[in-house]
């Protein structure tokens, strides 16, 4: 098993799932837009919805988080992050006349946005290791704590799957493991969500804001006496 990560071989992976499909959610490897949008439910949980946000979809595909958004009639600002460049294109393309919103395939262009968020990019690991996948799955988490300032939120598939349907090309994760590894390198605020009827789970990261450390502060200090 390769110890290297084939980043190429996704690309053309996923390019070709796109010149197959099209802009749709088969084309960005769905099986569907009812499961499509229902990740997506649980993953803005993590955003304060109230008001006007700005959100980094990392791993974007053609952008149909934008659609989800603006269905729930959320206002929200978006930048859209993908490898694959036919993916960026496209997602521009469909998404011209939204000023809101912009797309690119340089993360170093982005800058910190209030959320961030990815959903199903961790998935195909083809033939690299699950250690060297693990590492590559650590790397992008602290890439999108760094790129958020009150939160990010991401999906896996789950290690809790039915055995009989895991493919070995997937890459299936043990939800404790990345729980207790946000909730020591990231935040007190960590939520495991996996309770959706599909084969992932979803964890929430959100940040405390500066007032509410000091709140924290004083509370655990006059609780001890």
């Amino acid at each position: 098993m390769n110890q290297d990560i084939n980043i190429e071989q996704i690309k053309r992976y996923f390019s070709q799932k796109l010149e197959t499909f099209g802009t749709t959610p088969q084309g960005a490897d769905w099986n569907s837009q009812a499961s499509q949008y229902l990740r997506f439910n649980q993953l803005i949980n993590v955003c304060d919805t109230t008001q006007e946000f700005s959100i980094l979809d990392y791993g974007c595909g053609y952008g149909a988080l934008v659609d989800y958004l603006l269905m729930c009639g959320h206002r929200f600002k978006y930048i859209g992050f993908d490898i694959v460049e036919e993916m960026v294109v496209q997602a521009r393309r469909v998404y011209q006349d939204k000023p809101f919103c912009s797309f690119t395939s340089q993360l170093t262009e982005i800058q910190p946005t209030d959320y961030v968020v990815e959903s199903g990019i961790f998935n195909l690991r083809l033939d690299t290791s699950e250690e060297m996948w693990r590492s590559h799955v650590i790397q992008t988490l602290e890439k999108m704590n760094t790129l958020s300032r009150k939160g990010f939120a991401f999906n896996l598939l789950t290690s809790y799957s039915d055995p009989e349907y895991m493919k070995p090309h997937l890459y299936y994760a043990d939800p404790n493991y990345y729980f207790d590894y946000c909730k020591r390198n990231f935040s007190k605020n960590v939520a495991l969500l996996h309770d959706y009827n599909l084969y992932d789970f979803t964890i929430l990261v959100r940040k405390a804001a500066e007032q509410d450390k000091n709140v924290d502060h004083n509370n655990s200090t006059t609780s001890a006496h």
